[in-house]
């Protein structure tokens, strides 16, 4: 599965990932397997969050639901960037209302509790659900989808700081005072950390693309809060480290950084990191930052999910925006974060259809 020799023409996210720039572009959308769908709250209505990421009946079907409903180009396999520090031992709960609660990294002894020895087994489940993706997106048994060769499938983790910032903090915050705390009054404890995840976040990677990922993207939800010096050392340079050991095993494998909230530091993500493809946030201007980043980089984004939210033709405006602004470059046209639960799921098939028919 890690060999690649030629790309299907059926596989345009695939295809654009690799560098074509393709009209209309293709798509998928962050969160595009949520709430907002049905099939998902009633699968949602089964089991708790973690047994659902760790069930790969569970995990693959409610990947698969935006394939069959909207025929999306892209299929990113259903799981959370928090699967990494729980399979090496720190307590993790998805509390509703709360979000995730861990517990926190704040002291020496704390980190060396963690045991990446763990991760192998304790993740075997995601990538068995990786496995059978592979197979249903491209199988003659396709479980419904309804292009079978057509879904390019993506692997995701977290990015070492973003990731970070939960372990420490123990939970979500708008700030990760902490978080951030820590890595200026206690930089070698910090920096232990983030080396561990550093090593971690690759070598997870790399066994998703042997299960059978066809790209794979970084999540840095959170390195727009740092400083310039900040952002260099502990978002540019771990992903670079990641980048470069997925590189040296499978140089056919292409990487896509969301290093969101980046503002003008996105520019050096993408030359610095080696990643293929930038993914824009919503507050990216894409006409402004294409002419800040090499030719041969990609562009994945990056419509407001509050104009989806919206609907009708607002969105529809804004979304033709954005496909435009991306015209003669390789760009995948996404969200600029994740479908809100509250969307309608008929602005979504609208999106849809506006991106694929408009001319």
């Amino acid at each position: 599965m890690t060999t690649q020799t030629h790309i299907p023409a059926a596989k345009r996210l695939l295809r654009t990932l690799n560098g074509e720039a393709l009209w209309p572009p293709p798509m998928w959308l962050m969160r595009q397997a949520g709430r907002f769908l049905p099939e998902f709250r009633a699968m949602r209505a089964q089991a708790d969050f973690l047994t659902r990421c760790m069930t790969p009946d569970i995990a693959t079907e409610l990947t698969l639901q935006p394939i069959r409903r909207f025929g999306m180009d892209g299929a990113i396999l259903f799981s959370d960037i928090l699967i990494l520090p729980w399979a090496m031992g720190q307590s993790l709960e998805f509390v509703e209302g709360t979000g995730p609660v861990l517990g926190a990294i704040r002291s020496e002894q704390d980190l060396n509790a963690l045991d990446p020895a763990r991760i192998a087994e304790a993740t075997a489940p995601v990538l068995e659900t990786l496995s059978r993706l592979r197979k249903a997106v491209d199988g003659p048994e396709s479980i419904g989808v309804a292009k079978p060769g057509a879904t390019t499938l993506l692997g995701f983790t977290g990015a070492p700081f973003t990731v970070a910032c939960y372990m420490v903090e123990g939970r979500g915050s708008r700030e990760f005072s902490v978080t951030r705390n820590m890595a200026f009054s206690e930089p070698a404890l910090f920096d232990r950390l983030m080396a561990l995840l550093t090593e971690t976040t690759a070598t997870y990677l790399c066994a998703q693309i042997e299960a059978g990922a066809e790209a794979v993207m970084l999540f840095d939800s959170w390195a727009g809060l740092l400083p310039p010096s900040e952002f260099r050392r502990h978002v540019i340079q771990p992903s670079r480290q990641i980048v470069q050991t997925i590189k040296a095993r499978y140089p056919h494998i292409k990487v896509v950084g969301f290093p969101r909230l980046a503002g003008v530091m996105a520019a050096e993500y993408a030359r610095e990191t080696g990643v293929d493809v930038l993914a824009l946030d919503t507050g990216a201007d894409m006409a402004t930052v294409r002419n800040m980043v090499p030719d041969t980089l990609g562009l994945q984004g990056n419509l407001d999910p509050v104009a989806v939210l919206a609907g009708g033709e607002a969105m529809r405006r804004e979304a033709l925006q954005v496909r435009e602004a991306g015209r003669g470059r390789a760009h995948v046209f996404n969200l600029g974060h994740g479908v809100l639960p509250q969307t309608p799921v008929e602005h979504v098939a609208d999106l849809v259809q506006t991106v694929r028919e408009t001319p």
